[in-house]
This record gives structure tokens, C-alpha cells and sequence, in this order.
């Protein structure tokens, strides 16, 4: 058989081709370019979620992209390694994929402000080129490290399990290390620049420095993504894209927006002042359920800007508040830029709020608050039938749980979410526009937040009612007969069984929630 660069196999001899790649130059590559592939897609999930929601159907169109381009990259490498030289091949792909997945942190910012129609085309796009044809170099490689038919098996399976070693490390160090350390756009930054300065050995390796030219268009386009990429965050936590936006009708009103949306709204000099209506709401629920000035045992599911905590630390002294926040970045921004300081009775746990749950003990909370969100969603796990009765756990004998929803529509996830409730509290009501709730059927419901209140003791609904109207929130309160017609056939929330995803689906998240 006769030895050519673009067919370097040989019978019998196990002579490598001239140029052909050594076993550890192999392994690099094909480790490096498979472990970039997940982070390129772990990164694009938490660049995209603040545009698309962090939702099941936005992580589904994230891996079945990256998927397509891991088969696409795989077949079109293998067939190019038949056709080209495949020595040729590496060096381009890595340097060409460097530079747009540097780029990616300002072109997807930019789609989602100024072209927002685009954004879905724009996003496949920086996953399936950097991502075909990272996939690329393993047949490529491959391709160069075979020098014998005898030994095809154990160079494509030695280098198979290199690569997918790649994958899972890329994996763990992107959810484990990168992520809560660095900005998402610095990661994509930073694995640019790395792939743009393995092309550039790769090419230097084999052309010399006559390949400079080129290889400094890559690099120029990998330094754009430093200059382009917009810088519109105060702070990138492992969550979110976080800034503080003073009020300019308000010398100490603070909001923070998370993700481009504005999630709470904290006076940092007066923590009794409310300003999003749903908050007011939740304030007048619990004025009603419990005598005034009276001090709880609370425990809040969603930290935000603790407005809610500040909010019973102020109006009822000795309150003890037990809040379970996720992000420890939004942690740090409450303590550093929100006036959170240690005596106010309010501890601030990073952790899950359904692991937090079971942390209490039975019969410990005269209240909890629901009031997490990823992206426009409550959490599905925060939702289901399992967590609710470990809310009812916890709660005393004349505690009370209330929930903060989001909904549209049909309002089909709030209706399975209080029918959710109903399953597991005794008493159970809604709060919200009249439309929302079923209260006023002439009009289509305009969507937005609702209040969910549940209790194993009756709800006092006049109070409640009075207590709405006292803040001027235009709200009412749904319960009874009224309420069950409202939920209709909507069906319990389970962990076998939530898909609160499709349930909020068709949906064009809001810029506040």
C-alpha cells in the first residue's frame, strides 16, 4: 500500500507517516478540543437563560445543538481527514473556533438587545461552529496517529475514551470551578484565547512563522471579544448577571436586576417602604394572619434583595428570619451594596431551598415565604406536592405559606400550583387581579405576579381583603367555591410529575418580575 499525506496508513510497519502527530500531542488535542465542546455548551445555557428563560426547553435546544455539532463535526472531520492532509486541518479549526467562541459573550448580547428576532439563529450559530468543528479534530487526529491497519482498533478507541475524558472533565471544572469563580463571559473569553494560542503552536509546529499573518487575524478577532463582549453587569454571580440601579425619586432606594430583570426593590433607609405591588401583597397577608407587632420564626425560600426579611425585621423587632439563597453572589451584593448588616436578624444560608427545607426542624416556622425564581419560573422542585409537605412540616399549627407565582394566559401553572396546595393545606387562597383569578370574567387575564396563600388554620379573608385595599394594590382575594372554579381541572404538581416548563409555554419573559 502506498504511503501518502492524505492517506498515512501502512500494512505491517509501524512507521508513522512524515509529520505524522506523537501519542502525547494526540492526547492534547483531542482531550483539549472535547473538554472546550461542554463548556461551550454549560456557558451558552447560562448566557442565554436571561433571554430565553432558564427553562427545560431552553437546556433541551442548548444540547441538541451541541449535539448536532458533535455528529456534524465528527462526520464532515473524518471525511476532510480522507480528502486534505489532515496536518493541514488542526490548526484552523482550533484557531477559527477560538475566535467565535470569544466572540460569542458580545455577539449574543448584542442579537438579544438590538435584534432580538435573531437571537435563536445567532445562539445556534455559536454553538454549532465552534462546536463542529472542535468535534473535528478527534477523526482528524485520528487520522494522523494511524499507522497500521492492525492497530485501527486501539488508536480509535484509546483516542475515543481520550476525548470523552475531555467531555467529562470539561463538565465538572465548568459547574464546579469556572463557573463560580469566573464571569461566564470571562470564561468564553479566556477558552478563546487558549484555543487561538493552541492553533498558533499547532501551525508554528508545522509551517514555521510564516503562518503569522493568519494566525494574527485569529487572534485580533479573539481580543474583540474583551472589547466587544458588554460590560453591563456590577457583578456576574454563578447565577446571574447582577446590577444595582439607584432610584432617582428616592435618595436610599435601591432595585437590583438580575438578568435584566428587575427582581426586588430594597430601601436601604427604610426597610417598611414597598415598592413592587406583589411585595405590598405578600405584606398585607401576613398583617393579617398575624397579630400586629407580633415577632415570627420565618423562613424564606429566595433571598433576592431580602426585602420581605428587612420588611419583618422593621415592623416586628425580634423577628428571626432563616433565608435559603442559591447564589452566593447575590449574597455578597446584599452585605456590600444593600445595607445588610449582622444584627438584623436575618441569616442568609447559601444553599437549595428544598435542601434548606428539610435542614428545619417540625413545627419550627409560624411563616414561610415561596419566592424563588430561575429566570420567570419558580423552580419546578419548589412546586410539587413532596416539597409542599415538607413546608407543612415545618410549619406550626398556625403557620401560614406564601408564594409568589408568575403566570399568563390560562394561567395554567398557577392553577395546578394551587391546586397543589389544596392537596396539602386545609385552607387554601389566591390573590391577584380580579381577571387573573377568575373574579372577573368579563376581561382576559393580563398575566403577571399572584399571590398563593395556604394554611392548616382558617384564613381570615375580610382582613386580608382590607389589608390589600389599605396598600392601594387593587388586588383581591380568591377562595371557596370561587377559587375551586378557578383551578378547574388543573392537575397536582408532583415530583413524578411537574412540568412547570410547558405549563408557563408560550411565554415572552417580561423585563421585570
Amino acid at each position: 500500500m502506498t504511503s501518502s499525506p492524505s492517506s498515512p496508513v501502512t500494512e505491517g510497519t509501524g512507521t508513522p507517516p512524515r509529520g505524522g502527530l506523537g501519542p502525547g500531542a494526540a492526547f492534547v488535542l483531542v482531550f483539549g478540543s472535547s473538554a472546550a465542546v461542554l463548556v461551550v455548551e454549560i456557558v451558552a445555557l447560562r448566557l442565554l437563560a436571561p433571554y430565553l428563560g432558564l427553562t427545560l426547553e431552553t437546556s433541551t435546544l442548548v444540547i441538541g445543538i451541541a449535539l448536532t455539532a458533535i455528529a456534524a463535526g465528527s462526520w464532515l472531520g473524518g471525511r476532510l481527514a480522507d480528502r486534505v492532509d489532515p496536518r493541514r486541518l488542526v490548526g484552523p479549526a482550533l484557531g477559527v473556533s477560538g475566535a467565535v467562541v470569544a466572540l460569542t459573550p458580545a455577539l449574543l448580547r448584542t442579537t438579544a438587545e438590538r435584534a432580538p428576532a435573531a437571537l435563536l439563529l445567532t445562539a445556534s450559530l455559536t454553538i454549532l461552529v465552534p462546536g463542529a468543528l472542535l468535534s473535528a479534530v478527534t477523526p482528524i487526529v485520528t487520522k494522523l496517529r494511524l499507522t497500521s491497519l492492525a492497530e485501527t482498533g486501539t488508536v480509535v478507541g484509546r483516542l475515543s475514551g481520550v476525548g470523552t475524558f475531555g467531555a467529562i472533565v470539561g463538565t465538572v471544572l465548568t459547574g464546579f470551578v469556572l463557573v463560580s469563580r469566573l464571569p461566564v463571559s470571562g470564561i468564553l473569553i479566556g477558552l478563546g484565547t487558549l484555543l487561538v494560542a493552541g492553533s498558533a503552536l499547532v501551525e508554528w509546529r508545522r509551517r514555521g512563522w510564516s503562518s503569522t499573518p493568519v494566525l494574527a487575524l485569529a487572534v485580533i478577532a479573539g481580543g474583540l471579544g474583551v472589547t466587544v463582549a458588554p460590560g453591563d453587569c456590577d457583578q456576574e454571580t454563578r447565577y446571574h448577571c447582577a446590577r444595582i440601579v439607584a432610584d432617582p425619586a428616592r435618595a436610599t432606594g435601591r432595585t437590583l436586576v438580575l438578568d435584566g430583570l428587575r427582581h426586588s426593590y430594597v430601601d436601604v433607609g427604610d426597610p417598611a417602604a414597598l415598592e413592587f405591588t406583589y411585595v405590598r401583597a405578600i405584606a398585607s397577608v401576613v398583617d393579617a394572619a398575624f397579630p400586629e407587632g407580633r415577632p415570627l420564626a420565618a423562613h424564606h425560600l429566595g433571598g433576592g434583595g431580602l426585602t420581605l426579611p428587612r420588611y419583618l425585621a422593621a415592623t416586628r423587632p425580634g423577628t428571626r428570619s432563616v433565608v435559603s439563597e442559591i447564589d452566593g453572589g447575590v449574597v455578597r451584593i446584599n452585605r456590600d451594596h444593600l445595607g445588610l448588616g449582622p444584627d438584623t436578624g436575618i441569616d442568609v444560608r447559601v444553599e437549595d431551598g428544598r435542601l434548606g427545607l428539610r435542614r428545619l426542624a417540625a413545627d419550627s416556622r409560624d411563616l414561610v415565604v415561596g419566592d424563588a425564581f430561575g429566570g420567570v419560573s419558580v423552580p419546578w422542585h419548589l412546586t410539587t406536592a413532596e416539597a409542599m409537605a415538607d413546608v407543612r412540616r415545618v410549619l406550626n399549627g398556625g403557620g401560614m405559606y406564601v408564594a409568589n407565582l408568575i403566570d399568563h394566559g390560562e394561567m395554567a401553572f398557577a392553577r395546578a400550583e394551587v391546586a397543589t396546595l389544596g392537596r396539602t393545606f386545609a385552607h387554601v387562597a389566591v390573590v391577584g387581579e380580579p381577571e387573573d383569578i377568575g373574579l372577573d370574567r368579563a376581561a382576559a387575564p393580563s398575566g403577571g405576579n399572584l399571590v398563593a396563600l395556604a394554611s392548616d388554620r382558617p384564613l381570615d379573608v375580610p382582613a386580608t381583603q382590607r389589608a390589600l385595599d389599605a396598600r392601594g394594590t387593587g388586588w383581591r382575594i380568591a377562595t371557596g367555591d370561587g377559587l375551586t372554579s378557578w383551578i378547574g381541572d388543573a392537575r397536582p404538581l408532583t415530583d413524578d410529575f411537574a412540568p412547570v416548563d410547558q405549563l408557563l409555554q408560550p411565554y415572552s419573559p417580561p423585563r421585570s418580575r
